[in-house]
């Protein structure tokens, strides 16, 4: 493999184009556009749900070859309202990112997204496969029950106090359901319970991306605009298994075998474990696998954000048009 040293992040770039975007009622969808308005499109899809942009996700790309192309979810980040869960199911955010490729007049572009990222990657690839060139996907979930379990049970095998913590904001009598028991109060109708149910959940996933401990990540996830968008919908996608039949995503990966795919995951990735990565995989074996030996599940490790660096170069020489 190449020096890592040449696979960095990009330098920190501005939109050369944004956007408030109306797609229903309810919600209104915030996107921009960065790079080379020439250059070969790039759709990044964020993770969470519910997590929203962050100015770091356009440095994944060289701004002089790729249009890049990134939006807020419903209900995420600048997009309105936030933590907004009626209206909300992946079929309506693959509507979403079609109204988007539609309306800046792409043809086809490269789909890049990790987490739930990746699971809107494959749920949009598959519904839209002659609409992509190929994907680039971290830290892969496929909202099978088995993982939802995992998220809510599981990591406390390998982060307890984080888990005791995140549990501990459940009364113990209703501690033996805590997705149902966090969803009555994501979804009361009291406001500060909400936001107090979020922060709870938000902090517990923070807590649990990195392989090295980062307090301050868990800080941010903890804050007011980024925890009601994480703790609603994550709730809300999980209770509804992304809106998708159990193991949906594999069953169907044949509709865009022919594409190329780079999957990267980390080995001690304790949010999404390395075997949906490797159940991806089987269904997919011309999809190029890469574990991290050395990072869990943030897209910033070093050896993950390399990667992601070099499979958006490996595309670039290419050629994705």
């Amino acid at each position: 493999m190449p020096d890592a040293a040449l696979h960095t992040p990009y330098p920190p770039i501005e939109p050369y184009r944004t956007g408030m975007l109306p797609v229903d009622a309810i919600h209104t969808l915030y996107w921009e556009e960065c790079g080379n308005p020439d250059g070969v499109p790039v759709l990044f899809l964020h993770g969470g749900p519910g997590a929203g942009l962050s100015p770091k996700h356009r440095q994944f790309f060289d701004p002089a070859y790729y249009r890049i192309v990134l939006f807020d979810q419903r209900g995420a980040g600048q997009s309105t309202p936030l933590g907004e869960y009626r209206n909300n199911t992946t079929q309506l955010l693959i509507q979403d990112i079609e109204q988007i490729r539609e309306m800046l007049g792409i043809a086809q572009w490269l789909v890049f997204g990790g987490s739930w990222g990746s699971t809107l990657s494959l749920a949009y690839g598959q519904a839209h496969p002659e609409r992509c060139t190929g994907f680039v996907l971290r830290g892969i979930f496929l909202c099978t029950r088995s993982e939802v379990d995992w998220f809510l049970n599981g990591i406390r095998w390998f982060f307890p106090k984080e888990h005791a913590a995140f549990a501990g904001h459940i009364p113990e009598a209703e501690r033996g359901d805590l997705l149902k028991a966090y969803a009555q109060r994501l979804f009361s109708d009291d406001p500060a319970e909400n936001l107090a149910a979020a922060r709870s959940w938000s902090r517990y996933e923070g807590s649990c991306l990195h392989l090295l401990p980062h307090p301050e990540v868990a800080d941010q996830f903890g804050s007011d605009a980024v925890a009601l968008g994480v703790g609603r919908l994550e709730a809300h996608y999980m209770r509804n298994g992304a809106f998708l039949d159990d193991n949906q995503l594999v069953r169907n990966v044949g509709r865009i075998r022919h594409l190329p795919a780079v999957i990267v995951q980390g080995r001690y990735d304790a949010v999404c474990p390395p075997r949906s990565a490797w159940a991806l995989h089987e269904a997919w074996p011309e999809a190029r696998l890469q574990v991290i030996e050395d990072a869990g599940h943030a897209a910033f490790e070093p050896g993950i954000a390399s990667a992601l660096v070099a499979a958006t170069e490996q595309f670039k020489r290419d050629g994705t048009l």
